[in-house]
Parts: structure tokens; C-alpha cells; sequence
């Protein structure tokens, strides 16, 4: 029991120095990638601690699961993690079901985050149909191969641009307002910046955030994940818009969609537009590829920790054998 109770507090320690840390950088930045995956290892961390805790709390609490988990283990396992038949503590059975309720209600949250996202989509591609309906003979042709990328121009005096994905279909909808204000390779970028995040499947993080968020409100770490995922994927898909066309272009087509109102984003992201051109048109230096390399793999190694302290008792009792 005393190793679940020091994955909590491993988790717990991640939970409380991780964002701190990682606020005080200036790289994430200049390396929106690696900062999205540095998060996720450490949220996965936390997890995984918690995870673990409730394996080894309920192995103490109930035989069944002891039998289950250490089924193949020899006695010198069960001896090094205390494992014996008057283990059966109240406490441990109690902390086992509260772990257990946690990942369940966060399981929910997540349901509950990908039903509103596909309601919303539902709802803007019927509002979508009802400004641009199909012309005669176009809806048999429209769910065919070579769909992927269509443009959809809507008439409207307001500036505005997403990507509509349903599978693998995907549609940039733009409005002849911001056709009119975008010049050249502005509406490629544009294209760009909204392919990039299909391509990396940014709508499967920000679910997941939100639903870790919402879900347990008084963590900061969670809460501190969902801000930062969401900053974060709008400056990994502007540097694949910029990557493909430049930054200037990237810069002037964010200032012309937003020059009266945001549109790449919600209203939380249109606050971070001035810091996203400045970012566009002043790049800092980046990482060379060599200390990106190593902080990828420090990264990686994270959620390591947890199985390390875990399995470290079974470890032991097996070299000692």
C-alpha cells in the first residue's frame, strides 16, 4: 500500500511542478510540437500514477484482484510487495473504488466532450447546407473521391474561414468577405493552417483537455493543459501554413481574417492573435535538431517513472532470487 500512496504523491508532485516549469520556458514557443507532446507526457504521467495506484490498492483490498494482477508472479513478488492474506485494509478498498470512480467520470466527460463536438458539427454542416445547397446532380458526385479540400464560398459581409471535416472529407468554408481581403497565396495558407490541424488530429487533444478539465475542475494541471493545448495547436498550424507558404503570407492572411473580428478561433484564441503575427513575423531561434532530439526523448521517458517505482519491488525480489 505504501507504493500506491508514493505514486500519488509522484503524480501529485508532476500535477504541481510540471506547469510551473514549463510556464517559466520560453521554447514552447518557438517549438509548438514538442510542447504538445511534452504535455502530453505529462499528463500521461499523471494518469498512469494514478492508474497504477488504484491496481496496487485494490491487489491489497480484494483477492480477486490480487489473483488477476499476480496470478503469474512467484511468492518471492508477493513478499516484496506485501501482498498477504490479512492485507485486506478498508482504506485501501476505499481508495481502489475513489481511483476507480475517477477514471470513470473522466471516460464520461470525454463521451460527453465528443458528442457536443459531433452535435456542433452536425449543426453547422445543416446551417451550411441551408446557405450553399447542393446544385442538381451534385449531391450523388459530392461524397466521391477527390472530395477532400473542396472550397465552399458562402456570401457574407463577414470575414470567416474553418474547415469543415466529417471522416476523411474535408472543406475549407469561406465567405466572400475574406475572399475579398485575402491576396494570393493568403487563402493557400489559410487552407493550410486549417489542413494542419486535421492532418495532426487537434480536435482528439482538445477533447481530451477539455474532458480532463471539465472533469476535475480543481486540478491545475489539467486545467493548465487544456489553455495551453489550445494555444499550442494554433501555433503548430500556423508554422505548417508557414512552412508551405511563409510567414509573412501566414501573418498577413491571420490579420486580414481578423482585421474586424477573429475567425480562426474562439474568442479566447482571438486574444492571442497579436502575440501569433508577432510570433510569424519575428521567429526566434529555434532548437537545433540535436537538443530537440534529447528533449523528445526526455519527454518520452516520463511517463516511465510511474512503471519504474511500481514494478521496482517485483524487480528487486526477482534479482534477489
Amino acid at each position: 500500500m505504501l507504493i500506491a500512496l508514493a505514486l500519488l504523491m509522484l503524480g501529485g508532485l508532476a500535477a504541481a511542478m510540471a506547469p510551473r516549469v514549463l510556464a517559466r520556458a520560453s521554447w514552447p514557443d518557438r517549438e509548438p510540437v514538442l510542447a504538445l507532446w511534452v504535455w502530453q507526457c505529462v499528463v500521461a504521467s499523471v494518469l498512469l500514477c494514478c492508474v497504477l495506484a488504484m491496481a496496487l490498492s485494490g491487489a491489497v483490498a480484494w483477492d480477486g484482484v490480487r489473483g488477476h494482477l499476480f496470478a503469474p508472479a512467484p511468492a518471492a513478488v508477493l513478499d516484496a510487495y506485501a501482498l498477504g492474506p490479512d492485507d485486506g485494509r478498508w482504506w485501501a478498498a476505499a481508495l481502489a473504488a475513489l481511483l476507480a470512480a475517477g477514471g470513470m467520470w473522466t471516460a464520461v466527460m470525454f463521451a460527453l466532450q465528443v458528442r457536443a463536438a459531433r452535435a456542433a458539427r452536425r449543426a453547422r454542416r445543416a446551417r451550411l447546407r441551408e446557405r450553399a445547397p447542393f446544385l442538381p446532380g451534385e449531391a450523388a458526385s459530392d461524397s466521391g473521391p477527390g472530395t477532400e479540400g473542396r472550397l465552399i464560398v458562402l456570401e457574407s459581409d463577414r470575414p470567416d474561414a474553418w474547415l469543415l471535416t466529417d471522416g476523411a472529407e474535408r472543406r475549407l468554408v469561406i465567405t466572400t468577405a475574406a475572399l475579398r481581403r485575402l491576396r494570393g497565396k493568403q487563402l493557400d495558407a489559410v487552407l493550410a493552417h486549417e489542413d494542419g490541424h486535421a492532418r495532426a488530429r487537434h480536435h482528439w487533444l482538445v477533447h481530451c483537455a477539455g474532458a480532463l478539465a471539465e472533469g476535475f475542475p480543481r486540478v491545475p494541471v489539467f486545467a493548465a493543459f487544456r489553455n495551453e493545448v489550445h494555444r499550442l495547436v494554433e501555433l503548430a498550424a500556423d508554422d505548417a501554413a508557414s512552412r508551405r507558404f511563409g510567414r509573412l503570407t501566414t501573418a498577413l492572411a491571420l490579420v486580414g481574417l481578423n482585421e474586424d473580428r477573429g475567425v480562426f478561433a474562439t474568442p479566447a484564441h482571438r486574444d492571442q492573435l497579436p502575440q501569433r503575427v508577432h510570433r510569424l513575423l519575428s521567429p526566434g531561434g529555434r532548437l537545433t535538431p540535436s537538443r530537440r532530439l534529447r528533449m523528445t526523448a526526455i519527454a518520452a521517458l516520463v511517463p516511465a517513472i510511474p512503471l519504474l517505482l511500481a514494478f521496482a519491488p517485483g524487480l528487486s525480489a526477482l534479482g534477489g532470487g
